[in-house]
């Protein structure tokens, strides 16, 4: 569960966080230029009351959104299904005066936009209208061949860790029912570390519904984005369980045996849910979505696991932080006959990268897991967070090489790049309203 670094004091401004639904826009609000972009390009500016887009009609391809912040909070960008609930791809955490472009590979259709400011409550949506590109160079057949290779081998794999995961929760809540605190501890981040390789695809599911209900923190219910908290973490409160003054003041109260019963078999039939969308015909992939799923892995890293608020009682964000990490160079690894055949510079150098991280990282693996993350001196921190760091950039340039017609060697595009903000655009642009101030990858710069 990803968490906003405005909100955390953390390490770096990337991060993100969930999407748990929007709201339609008026008729009359969704005024402004619908007519296609030349270059695949489309300017959005998300204020507290407003997702603005310079254009709601654009050519099939590869299509790069602007997203400009003008508004006073943390604020989100999806591109979505037809249905609004479909998450196609998105840009999040994006703070005050800070812009971050997203880059995808959309094929001729009808699509939502949604702009989440404030990151609770409802949203802001609106129309996308994709159209037949008359100019596009076409895919070779031995580009369109890798692609399909990436995407089936990396859907096995998305698969295989889902049952994984499904086996392990279910001894892990076993054990939790029968009150083996000890044994339920030692399972806790070794069933995890599946979830974590693969969470942008739970993050993507019906709406990102099941990502709440297996991932969310405590702060999640307190800040409305659950009615109700369920998971992982719930679980870890219990098995790990706070003192007063690291519980608001309050003595802990642990939960009946009841409770527990009632708990775990919720996040077992939640599990259940993702293992049954992985293994359905809902359950498609892009190349490019793969691409963007390593950066927002990596986002996962920066946003809740270098801050420690991700296992803020059991303290294991360092399996969490492998996990991550894996995940991220698989997704690496099966773009990378594309990524050698047109930057192969860039190939190497995320390899360079992948392999610095986990360099650090091993040096504080123990036993079958690594050294509690609150035993970490600051500098061991900053360590982490500068290799990571130095990883994304690069990491962040996929996409742009991955769904790009042509070669992409030489280019230094960061498809979810952050810079300053520009001046509110004039009303001419596509505007998607809201009547009352709604809720709502990549280095941040301030305007």
């Amino acid at each position: 569960m990803r968490k906003s670094l405005y909100s955390a004091g953390a390490l770096l401004s990337v991060g993100a966080i969930a999407l748990t639904g929007c709201t339609p826009n008026s008729a009359n609000n969704a005024s402004g230029n619908s007519g296609g972009t030349a270059d695949g390009s489309i300017s959005v500016t998300s204020t507290d009351t407003a997702c603005k887009l310079s254009a709601t009609e654009v050519k099939a391809g590869k299509v790069t959104f602007n997203v400009k912040n003008e508004g006073s909070k943390v604020t989100e960008f999806y591109v979505l299904g037809s249905d609004g609930l479909r998450i196609i791809s998105e840009v999040e955490n994006i703070g005050p005066n800070l812009s971050r472009d997203l880059t995808v590979e959309l094929p001729e259709g009808s699509y939502k936009t949604a702009c989440k400011p404030g990151m609770v409550g409802d949203g802001i949506k609106g129309d996308l209208k994709v159209v037949k590109n008359e100019s596009a160079k076409p895919i070779s057949a031995d580009e369109q061949a890798m692609r399909d290779t990436a995407v089936t081998q990396y859907s096995a794999y998305v698969k295989d860790q889902v049952e994984a995961l499904k086996t392990d929760t279910d001894e892990f809540a076993k054990l939790y029912q029968e009150g083996k605190n000890d044994e339920a501890k030692a399972k806790y981040a070794a069933a995890r570390i599946h979830y974590e390789r693969i969470e942008p695809i739970a993050e993507k599911s019906y709406g990102k519904t099941l990502d709440l209900k297996l991932d969310a923190r405590e702060t999640d219910l307190e800040e409305g984005n659950v009615q109700e908290w369920t998971g992982w973490h719930k679980i870890e409160k219990d098995l790990w369980q706070p003192k007063a003054d690291a519980n608001d003041g309050k003595e802990y109260k642990p939960l009946t045996t009841e409770e527990r019963k009632q708990i775990s078999e919720k996040l077992v039939k939640d599990t259940q849910e993702l293992y049954d969308y992985v293994h359905s015909d809902e359950f498609k992939l892009d190349a490019f979505q793969i691409s963007n799923g390593a950066k927002e892995l990596l986002d996962e890293v920066v946003n809740t696991k270098l801050t420690g608020e991700e296992e803020n009682w059991s303290h294991t964000d360092l399996s969490d932080f492998q996990g991550n990490v894996d995940g991220a160079k698989v997704d690496y690894e099966n773009l990378l006959p594309i990524l050698q055949k047109k930057n192969p510079e860039l190939a190497k150098t995320l390899q360079e990268k992948f392999d610095a991280v986990q360099k650090i990282l091993d040096k504080y693996k123990q036993d079958d897991g690594f050294k509690p993350y609150n035993e970490l001196s600051k500098e061991e921190v900053r360590e982490l967070s500068d290799a990571v760091t130095a990883l994304a950039e690069p990491v962040s340039q996929m996409t742009e090489t991955v769904a790009g017609g042509e070669s992409a060697e030489g280019k230094s595009g960061d498809t979810s790049s952050s810079k300053p903000a520009a001046s509110s655009e004039s009303s001419a642009g596509a505007s998607q309203d809201a009547s009352e101030p709604a809720a709502g990858t990549s280095s941040a710069t301030a305007k």
